[in-house]
């Protein structure tokens, strides 16, 4: 990552963690490395991520250790270690930083990938389903992107989910041995991840399969009704998908996911769910229901590094000759305290006032003997060319408000 990139970067990680302020969301920061075991039980042994993906060694006592892949699993198990259960209210944690699955690079997609994400944890009302969503579209707003669609659906729980994917089971048998490989495999290992296929040609043959939203329970049939309705009276749009699962065995009921059309065929920027029975499954003996999402930062800086160029710098000094360069110096430490990003060309004027065409510096401020001797300075807008003079102590308040 360069720059101008990073600039992107570190807007988008800005305006996200504002966001997460607003929702009342800490960070957690868990480590890179853990047991390998961890997200064996947490993902899933028959996801892609487990069985293709994950970077795993031996350490040196013999102990598999993982890469982390996703970081879900480990929030939760930081949460168990650490008895977060024992504080008030719900636990709401967000966290940013790299992930990493050896899948093949396409656009958007790297080996080391990082992530934007937060997690609810406490409670299976789904009012918190419907702000945790909320939260999602508000933090692609402020970044300004726009264009996405959220698709949304439900994969119900531990008592109407195993009829219908036995019933999945059931029809794939007849359809299975003409799909992908992936698909005759799931279609007996893991029959809900056939519905995650990509494969253009399997996607007739997915479409008439049977729909989980005719096979929810008095259950998770009203808390899908409420997430809706409690979406519709935000004003937030969505899309149901009977169709969308997620690729972590570990979700359940709510699920869902953003696309945006530029980032091509894989045009998934963040997805999220349920899981209500994940702490159980690392060890809890407490139940912990909990949502959330993760966002894949590199997809969502490369959708929105068009549409937001790099910041410009707000003014380039022209210092001429040695006395000009220290009061220059002195001058930039004062513009800079004031918050005004500054930089001191050096060489003759023409070539600074080139530099600070080419950088896209929007004033440029030339400071020589003359200058200094009558207090005032020329301030030049580099977008029209038009100059004035100004003083030493005007400078800042007259660079503020005509970048404001």
């Amino acid at each position: 990552m360069l720059p101008p990139a990073t600039e992107v970067w570190n807007r988008v990680e800005s305006v996200a963690r504002e966001v997460f302020r607003t929702y009342n969301y800490r960070e957690i920061r868990t480590p890179v490395l853990e047991e390998t075991q961890l997200f064996a039980r947490g993902v899933g042994e028959d996801t892609d991520i487990v069985t293709k993906e994950m970077y795993t060694f031996a350490d040196r006592d013999g102990s598999s250790l993982t890469l982390r892949p996703e970081n879900t699993a480990s929030v939760i198990r930081a949460f168990i270690e650490h008895r977060l259960d024992q504080r008030p209210g719900v636990q709401k944690l967000y966290y940013l930083g790299p992930m990493f699955r050896r899948e093949r690079p396409q656009k958007g997609r790297y080996r080391q990938f990082y992530q934007i994400g937060a997690e609810a944890i406490g409670s299976e009302s789904p009012l918190v389903d419907a702000e945790v969503i909320e939260m999602v579209v508000e933090l692609l707003g402020r970044v300004g992107l726009s264009g996405f669609t959220l698709l949304l659906n439900s994969v119900g729980d531990r008592n109407c989910r195993p009829r219908y994917i036995e019933r999945l089971r059931e029809k794939l048998r007849d359809v299975a041995p003409g799909m992908c490989d992936d698909c005759r495999r799931r279609a007996s290992t893991n029959p809900l991840r056939v519905l995650d296929c990509k494969v253009e040609a399997d996607q007739p043959i997915i479409e008439k399969l049977p729909s989980i939203l005719d096979h929810l329970c008095d259950i998770c049939r009203p808390h899908f009704a409420a997430v809706r309705q409690y979406l519709d009276d935000r004003g937030i749009a969505y899309e149901v998908r009977p169709r969308l699962v997620r690729g972590l065995d570990y979700y359940m009921r709510t699920t869902f996911e953003v696309v945006h059309g530029a980032l091509g065929a894989q045009n998934s920027v963040l997805g999220g769910g349920r899981y209500d029975g994940l702490a159980e499954a690392l060890g809890s003996k407490v139940p912990a229901p909990g949502i959330g999402f993760s966002i894949g930062e590199d997809r969502l800086v490369m959708s929105v590094e068009d549409q937001q160029g790099p910041s410009a710098l707000d003014v380039l000094i022209a210092p001429l000759g040695e006395a000009a360069t220290r009061h220059a110096a002195v001058m930039a430490m004062d513009l800079r305290r004031s918050g005004l990003s500054v930089e001191i060309a050096e060489g003759k004027l023409k070539r600074a006032m080139e530099l600070a065409d080419k950088i896209g510096a929007r004033y440029a401020l030339i400071v020589g003997d003359n200058e200094m001797a009558a207090g005032t300075y020329a301030l030049k807008r580099m977008s029209s060319g038009e100059q004035e003079n100004v003083t030493r102590g005007e400078i800042a308040a007259r660079l503020a408000a005509a970048l404001n």
